[in-house]
């Protein structure tokens, strides 16, 4: 059996350069979510699934749920990235959202990403627009963390990838019976 397979989706950029990293740190096969397989993903020991946050799912996660049983046995993890900072109880939020029934015990780690408004679709842009006045609307002292992120980066190119973010995931991959 290979060692490790990447699986993921990337919009505007940010998760494709996450996967370019963690590919240099592991040495494992990558392939895009419209590319991958069943049989291509069941040929390896370790699946990381890797995908931008919208509206607080997770891009390419349909790909684990809908192959989950056939992946049982494989050390498996969700590497998701967003434009927030990292926050402990968002990060909770995402996972008891999108981690559910067979993906329940899958870890989750979290990059922070990078915000374009230039690069981003319409609709994309038209609906983070929408969202930056209501939060505007606001008191800003009860702004969660990633609202003062989206209020603060309107209007800016912001590119906070780094490869620190990567550390805890590696570390997982490289546990017992891992990399």
């Amino acid at each position: 059996m290979k060692k490790g397979i990447i699986i993921y989706q990337s919009k505007y950029g940010a998760t494709k350069k996450y996967v370019g990293w963690l590919q240099e740190m592991t040495g494992f096969h990558c392939v895009e979510i419209p590319r991958a397989t069943l049989d291509e993903a069941a040929q390896y020991g370790i699946v990381v699934l890797c995908g931008g946050i919208y509206a607080s799912g997770i891009a390419g996660l349909s790909f684990l749920k809908k192959n989950s049983g056939k992946l049982k046995g494989k050390k498996t993890a969700v590497f998701c990235v967003g434009a927030s900072p990292y926050d402990e109880g968002a990060l909770a939020e995402i996972q008891e959202r999108n981690m559910t029934g067979d993906l329940k015990g899958i870890p989750l780690f979290y990059g922070r990403g990078a915000w374009d408004e230039s690069k981003m679709k319409f609709m994309d842009r038209a609906l983070c627009k929408m969202l930056q006045k209501s939060i505007e609307k606001k008191d800003s002292s009860t702004y969660e963390p990633w609202m003062k992120a989206l209020v603060s980066a309107a209007g800016q190119s912001c590119d906070w990838t780094d490869k620190k973010y990567l550390e805890p995931l590696v570390e997982y991959l490289r546990g017992e019976e891992g990399m």
